[in-house]
């Protein structure tokens, strides 16, 4: 997998993201994908090589290690990190379809009328899609975690696992290696996606209260009669309500 790519088009996101989506891209950066670039992909390498059976039975170890390791941490993580990604790029091509209708308005109207005062603001559709972003990573998070949580017994490497599938010829004794390291990095590799849930669960809370606060706010600044909520025409509401005495 080109990371370096990978990189690139995920730099786009960060223009559009609060402060919580930035400490996210953060952590996906720095304690997943290069933890995986650097040290995950070296200690998983050649992992069924490393999967040492006490038998010399042809295609028992393959079958045993099929059987112990149906999908492997290594693959699965970056299955992980592709899927986790992905929701953010509705936002990048919800601001695009934004700057396009923008440019499209300009050339009918004139360069000096606006349809967006911001593309990139995260007002109307453009924050439900942002905010849908959010829960569709955080599910995602969660589905991997309780993958790997079912397929590898709470996350845990044995050293020693025992064997009858066959073509084997008994019980057999098959050895993993690097158990230890291995485990290490899954703990970790596991916090961190935690990590990432509660980060995302922190912005879908901050989002939702800003957006609870500035309707209150714009309320409050309202008469009853105006039933006018935009802030671009609050000056007209405030003069209707001079004029009618409230």
């Amino acid at each position: 997998m080109d990371w370096k790519t990978f990189q690139a088009l995920l730099s786009g996101v960060n223009k559009y993201s609060t402060a919580f989506g930035r400490i996210w891209l953060s952590v996906v950066f720095v304690f997943r994908v290069m933890v995986y670039v650097v040290a995950a992909e070296r200690v998983w390498g050649d992992e069924q090589k490393d999967f040492d059976c006490n038998t010399k039975q042809p295609g028992c170890a393959n079958v045993c290690y099929d059987h112990f390791f149906p999908i492997a941490h290594i693959r699965l993580w970056a299955l992980q990190l592709i899927f986790i990604t992905c929701p953010s790029f509705m936002v990048v091509m919800h601001v695009a379809y934004r700057d396009d209708r923008e440019r499209k308005y300009k050339a009918k109207h004139g360069e000096n009328v606006k349809l967006y005062e911001n593309t990139g603001k995260k007002h109307g559709g453009l924050w439900w899609t942002y905010l849908i972003s959010l829960f569709v990573k955080t599910a995602i998070e969660v589905s991997f975690l309780y993958i790997l949580h079912r397929i590898y017994d709470s996350f845990y490497l044995p050293r020693l696992v025992k064997c009858k599938e066959s073509p084997c010829p008994n019980i057999v004794d098959c050895y993993i290696g690097h158990p230890t390291e291995k485990k290490v990095f899954t703990y970790f590799m596991v916090g961190a996606s935690a990590l990432c849930i509660v980060l995302n669960i922190c912005e879908i809370i901050y989002l939702i209260s800003k957006r609870i606060a500035r309707i209150v706010n714009k309320s409050k600044n309202c008469c009853p009669q105006c039933k006018l909520s935009r802030i671009h025409v609050l000056s007209r509401c405030r003069k209707a309500c001079e004029i009618s005495g409230f």
